[in-house]
């Protein structure tokens, strides 16, 4: 008996937990790539596993439905991995444990995974099943979607007859998304000089921040760890003359950074303390509502982890963090309350030689994300440094004339007894690289159950959704005859 086996939908929750044994981390999909693929033969469909591990597997209309045009299905396999600090799961190994919490279904000490494993549950166990009503589905399971939508992009169209879609990849029932913004990813880096400096390793953690994902939860004005230790690095320097060793904080271009921590050498003690304290009560006062629990940590360490950097290279990183721009950089003038550009310094890392940063930039503009980027080039090239762009996507923009979401709006009266929410999102999907490998007409709508928290260790799926939402879209394949 699985944690999930008395949930509903029985085969949605049961494929759910299955994928979630699989360890399935981007760059780390063949594992769950080949579990699709031997679910496929074993039930005797038809399906495509290509060289990047996607798969695509395919099942016919039932009966009345053998002449409907087909319907792809779409969500990727990969997940965020994140886990609380002491979580003893190697998420590259070992699969995650499952806990129900309520209405709520979550891990124990690392991300849930329902990005985008329900996609792949709910894909799963319509495949697997010949009680419901359907048009031929193509079921499309992508690799990668979190580092860059990579699968997405590298997948043959020709293997893709359907000119209509279902991404299963949105995070809020009710809401029908028709829009994206489209983003690339940044890699930077600032050299360092180092030098021997007289005094005692200290340690300072930023901790306590809520995070997020740097698309659906940016407008919330979360701090990042990232940037803030910046700040607090340049006020300590107000007061304190120390050197900066490294820094370290993220692991993912497309999450709101939690946890920080640099490391300094000083001989005074006091005044860091001091400075510290200074520091805590601001940011304690400036973040009370978006995040209360931020808190800076600071720790004597038994050794540095390299010789200090010079004065220049450490005064080179801080105003680094202090200057690049980050987080909203415009909304939206047509469409309200949405974010049009944003940015995210999702993580930092620290060599002999350099420091690292990965960015994660998104608009719906291309003008706009052509500019975020031209402003980290420069930034970059007046600290010595440089930035490469890569892993491009482009948005997907809405259909005026969309059958496909008048008949979703339509199930969706029918089910709730009232209007669904139709948006764009200032988040990345993979329906911007499908359509524009289908070409004109191509017609897509992205639904999915509410999630809270994703991309973070407090990661949640809802369960009553889950079980809404699987009938939501048994409704609307039902009506694609």
């Amino acid at each position: 008996m699985g944690v999930t086996s008395n949930l509903e939908p029985k085969k949605v929750f049961y494929y759910f937990e299955e994928i979630s044994h699989i360890p399935h981390g981007s760059y780390n999909t063949k594992q769950i790539s080949d579990y699709l693929a031997n679910f496929a033969k074993e039930r005797g469909l038809e399906y495509v596993q290509d060289e990047l591990n996607n798969v695509v597997i395919y099942k016919a209309g039932t009966a009345g439905y053998e002449n409907s045009e087909p319907v792809m299905l779409q969500g990727h396999m990969d997940m965020v991995c994140e886990k609380v600090p002491g979580c003893p799961i190697d998420m590259a190994k070992e699969g995650i444990k499952l806990v129900i919490d309520g209405e709520w279904l979550t891990a124990d000490g690392t991300t849930l995974g329902a990005d985008d494993g329900m996609a792949v549950a709910m894909m799963l166990a319509l495949l697997d099943s010949d009680e419901y009503e359907h048009p031929p589905v193509e079921c499309v399971f992508t690799v990668d979607e979190e580092t860059g939508l990579e699968g997405a992009e590298g997948i043959d169209a020709s293997l893709l007859k359907a000119n209509r879609m279902i991404n299963l990849d949105s995070e809020d029932e009710g809401v029908i998304t028709v829009s994206c913004a489209g983003g690339i990813t940044g890699n930077g880096t600032l050299p360092v000089t180092r030098e021997a400096f007289a005094g005692e390793v200290f340690n300072l953690k930023l901790t306590g921040l809520l995070g997020g994902h740097s698309g659906m939860e940016i407008n919330k004005e979360r701090a990042s760890a990232n940037i803030l230790m910046g700040r607090v690095l340049s006020e300590i320097a107000d007061t304190v003359d120390y050197r900066l060793v490294c820094i370290k904080g993220g692991s993912a271009d497309n999450v709101i950074c939690k946890e920080n921590v640099a490391q300094i050498v000083t001989s005074d003690e006091a005044g860091l303390e001091a400075a510290v304290k200074a520091s805590q009560a601001v940011i304690t006062a400036e973040y009370e509502l978006s995040d209360p629990d931020i808190k800076i940590e600071l720790t004597k360490a038994d050794s540095a982890m390299f010789v200090p950097m010079d004065k220049t290279s450490g005064k080179r990183i801080v105003s680094y963090l202090l200057n690049a721009p980050t987080g909203i950089q415009s909304m939206s003038m047509g469409i309200k309350d949405l974010v049009e550009s944003s940015l995210n310094l999702g993580a930092i890392n620290t060599t002999e030689t350099e420091v690292t940063t990965l960015y994660c930039l998104r608009s719906s503009v291309k003008s706009r994300l052509d500019l975020m980027c031209r402003k980290l080039n420069d930034i970059s090239e007046v600290l010595g440094g440089e930035i490469k762009f890569s892993l491009y996507y482009p948005g997907w923009e809405f259909l005026a004339d969309s059958p496909l979401r008048e008949t979703c709006i339509e199930v969706f009266k029918a089910q709730y007894g009232y209007e669904p929410s139709v948006e764009a999102v200032h988040a990345g999907l993979e329906c911007g690289f499908f359509a524009g490998k289908k070409g004109h007409g191509f017609d897509a709508v992205s639904i999915g159950a509410t999630l809270k928290d994703v991309h973070t260790p407090d990661e949640k799926a809802s369960i009553p959704s889950t079980e809404r939402t699987w009938k939501y879209l048994l409704g609307i394949l039902k009506a694609l005859k």
